[in-house]
């Protein structure tokens, strides 16, 4: 029987202090490049595509994470994904010393306009030759929503019907606007664009007015492809309509199976086939040759652990302030409007399982919402495949506890023992990030995916 193929992207930001892991930024070396400098994602980049990954996945804020405390003093102090840069722009820095490697780039619909948005996508996917991805959020910070000028952020669900109109707009632009042929670069004629394949969207909705037509003619793509988030009841039936790849995160095998069961139903309730969607969940590896090398790099991270650092992350993604909350007192939920999936998982999602303040604090340190895998190459592949068994999940965003060297244990240690089980690619395949999940010749988005609905059908030519 043929082994189903795993998926994997690692798991980035452009920011300081560890990502999903804050506090471990202490065993960096003096004098590595950091998520800074340019050296650092060239870096990483003929890394990732040296083990074969699928992507990158560039995660993004915009704001500082505020709710622990009431202040941002935490999220300074233990660089809690603060400071952060735009990871839009190290995308060309990688592309440009790869061939294969794609990029899954988080963007909010919360906090810019739809048409400028969609020329940076466009510009990005010309600029890779079609190897770009976008991760769909609405964004859970307050912080984020003041600093641009609006009193609060939307409330959750309100959030989604936002971005079901922004992702409308955008399929108007990149579908629809201009039809394929509609650059001719007629030299004799001096006729670069056909302008009557060039269209005004024309689009009036509750948040957006947008007449115009697409600025950039239509990219590899035209739509990147189209990963979201969100695993809120809200969030997953908003993927079941519009992802291609969808990120969940749970701490046990219960909660992302749970999950992953719940999203395919709701996939195929939308008339999509759920096998279409991929879908990943967290995981962080500490690999090491023998597995006392491996738990002897576990135990030197465990002690590097910044308890304020997890809850001031913890604190972001839910909503909570768990300063107020003394070590050993259970979580209990409470209903929010920040991340709600990011309280379940911890409260409802495994009814078996209570935490105390304390315990989640050393969970959320290493790896954030995901699990770690502690142990030699095959113990760590093992626990890989068990997890696809498992849960059903296509693959992993692999998370990071010392920036590049844990890439680089991966690639070098973990990586060989899943192309000889047959589990990852031992090539790429050619052609778009799309080609690459669908096959040689799916640049575009599937016929039953709603996006599909805007492109302009092709239409006789007419005289110039």
């Amino acid at each position: 029987m043929t082994k189903k193929r795993i998926y994997l992207n690692a798991f980035e930001m452009a920011s300081a202090g560890g990502h999903q892991s804050p506090g471990l930024w202490v065993n960096e070396a003096e004098g590595t490049p950091t998520y800074k400098d340019s050296e650092y994602w060239i870096g990483l980049a003929k890394l990732l595509e040296k083990g074969k990954f699928d992507a990158v996945f560039l995660a993004d804020v915009l704001g500082t994470y505020d709710v622990y405390g009431g202040s941002r003093d935490a999220a300074l102090r233990n660089a809690v994904q603060t400071p952060v840069n735009d990871p839009l722009l190290v995308v060309p820095l990688m592309s440009s010393v790869t061939k294969h490697l794609s990029f899954g780039v988080t963007s909010s619909v919360s906090h810019e306009h739809p048409y400028t948005f969609a020329r940076r996508m466009s510009t990005l996917d010309h600029l890779t030759q079609g190897r770009i991805g976008w991760n769909i959020v609405t964004s859970y910070l307050k912080s984020a929503a003041r600093n641009i000028g609006k009193e609060d952020q939307m409330n959750h669900d309100q959030r989604y019907d936002y971005a079901a109109e922004y992702l409308e707009v955008c399929y108007k632009l990149w579908e629809g606007s201009w039809e394929d042929g509609a650059v001719v670069r007629d030299k004799n004629a001096k006729v670069y664009t056909d302008p009557s394949k060039v269209h005004d969207i024309n689009h009036e909705g509750e948040y957006f007015k947008v007449p115009g037509a697409h600025l950039s003619e239509p990219s590899p793509q035209r739509t990147p492809v189209l990963f979201q988030a969100g695993a809120s009841p809200r969030g997953r039936d908003f993927a079941a309509q519009h992802a291609e790849s969808v990120f969940l995160a749970g701490p046990t095998k219960q909660v992302v199976k749970k999950s992953v069961s719940a999203l395919r139903d709701s996939i195929k309730a939308n008339g999509r086939d759920p096998e279409d969607v991929l879908v990943y969940t967290t995981f962080t590896a500490i690999v090491g040759k023998t597995e006392e090398e491996a738990q002897e790099k576990y135990q030197k991270l465990k002690d590097s652990i910044s308890y304020e650092g997890a809850l001031t992350l913890l604190s972001g993604w839910t909503g909570i302030d768990f300063s107020a909350y003394d070590p050993e007192q259970t979580l209990e939920y409470i209903d929010s409007n920040a991340m709600q999936s990011a309280v379940e998982v911890f409260t409802r999602a495994d009814p078996d399982r209570k935490w105390t303040i304390r315990e989640l604090a050393a969970f959320v340190g290493i790896g954030g919402r995901g699990p770690v895998a502690v142990g030699s190459p095959e113990q760590v592949a093992d626990q890989i495949e068990e997890w696809v068994e498992d849960t059903g999940v296509d693959g992993f965003n692999l998370a990071y506890t010392e920036s590049l060297e844990s890439f680089k244990d991966f690639v070098e240690l973990v990586v060989p023992v899943l192309q000889q089980r047959g589990r990852v690619q031992k090539e790429y395949g050619e052609g778009t990030y799309r080609e690459k999940v669908y096959g040689k010749g799916q640049n575009h988005l599937k016929q039953d995916h709603p996006g599909a609905g805007y492109k302009k059908k092709v239409q006789t030519p007419v005289g110039i």
